[in-house]
């Protein structure tokens, strides 16, 4: 690991399985990460609730997190589907799960998709337990960026989503906080000379195809306990192409950034509805900025430059200032530091 943080650029060679009951069988980091998020959420809504913050009982937060866990993992992978993968909805297979859909295993979560149905499962349980929507969206836009935050690391141990790649005057000497993917090596166009000189690392690949030299080389830099690994990586890392860092940036964006944000906004007694409009543009607002970091997984769509992720981003700034807006008919909720007047 020491050797990988030292490397001139970090070098992604994270194994996506906690641990491995079977080969590709086993808890993996995503789930992890998501799990972890529910349950940091969990405790700070039984403190909003129990410290008379919000309008709910610690029955009503148990109800409410089973609705928004449901809304997360139903949102986020059908908005997946319908924004960035629709051949997914109609791909069936042979083997379990059956339908590309449900395939959440191979991750695929959409962040805009998780927070339309957050928002469907609010309205859904504050009309059941006759409790102001708005009051209830407050808490839960609250504990939504450390959900966010986990999301995008889990991202990271998947190698999903990377950075654009840094401009060709940065490639040469890139610096410490950019990223490398040692799986890129499968798919370069390396040339034979290039190649002789890895292929001395381990004798017994001498005679291995090029295409199967290549697959050793990447399975080999993700693969810590082998003997080579350190040698292959540095050997390797020269060739790989430098991106900007998008998973920390987005993860420092949307957890950290957002609730400090959204904490310094609720210190005092709000409307209801105020907290989840700040969370509504703030989320927008960041994430359409570091956007600019991030390669493109969708094509541009309005005005010569916006991709669905900014456009969907920018959707939300709206949402957010709507929210607000409606806020001003809504009740007082008591603020962090400050609780409301009786």
């Amino acid at each position: 690991m020491l050797h990988t943080l030292l490397a001139e650029s970090i070098l992604h060679t994270l194994d996506p399985f906690v641990f491995e009951i079977s080969p590709g069988v086993g808890p993996r980091w995503y789930g992890a990460a998501y799990l972890s998020g529910f349950i940091v959420g969990w405790l700070i809504l039984r403190w909003l609730a129990n410290s008379g913050r919000v309008p709910m009982n610690a029955r009503q937060v148990g109800d409410l997190l089973t609705n928004c866990v449901i809304g997360v993992i139903v949102g986020g992978r059908l908005g997946h589907c319908v924004f960035y993968e629709p051949h997914l909805l109609v791909q069936f297979g042979d083997a379990f799960p059956w339908w590309g859909a449900l395939e959440i295993h191979k991750g695929g979560m959409a962040s805009h998709g998780g927070v339309i149905g957050v928002a469907i499962a609010i309205v859904l349980f504050a009309r059941r337990e006759k409790l102001p929507i708005l009051a209830v969206g407050d808490a839960v836009a609250f504990v939504v960026p450390w959900g966010l935050m986990f999301g995008r690391l889990a991202n990271w141990v998947n190698a999903e989503l990377p950075g654009r790649p840094l401009p060709a005057d940065m490639q040469a000497a890139p610096p410490w906080w950019s990223v490398k993917y040692p799986h890129e090596i499968e798919n370069l166009a390396v040339a034979p000379a290039q190649l002789e000189p890895l292929r001395a690392l381990a004798p017994a690949t001498a005679r291995m195809p090029d295409a199967r030299f290549l697959e050793w080389l990447a399975s080999t830099a993700y693969d810590p306990a082998s003997q080579l690994h350190g040698q292959v990586t540095d050997a390797i890392a020269p060739l790989l192409t430098a991106y900007y860092p998008n998973n920390f940036l987005q993860a420092i964006a949307e957890g950290p950034a957002l609730l400090v944000f959204m904490s310094l906004a609720w210190l005092a007694p709000r409307r209801a509805g105020v907290i989840a409009g700040v969370f509504l543009a703030g989320y927008g607002v960041l994430r359409y900025s570091t956007e600019q970091f991030r390669e493109a997984d969708s094509p541009v769509i309005a005005l010569g430059f916006l991709t669905l992720p900014m456009l969907l981003s920018a959707i939300m700034v709206g949402a957010g200032v709507l929210f607000v807006v409606l806020s001003r008919r809504s009740a007082p909720i008591g603020g962090l530091v400050w609780k409301a007047a009786k």
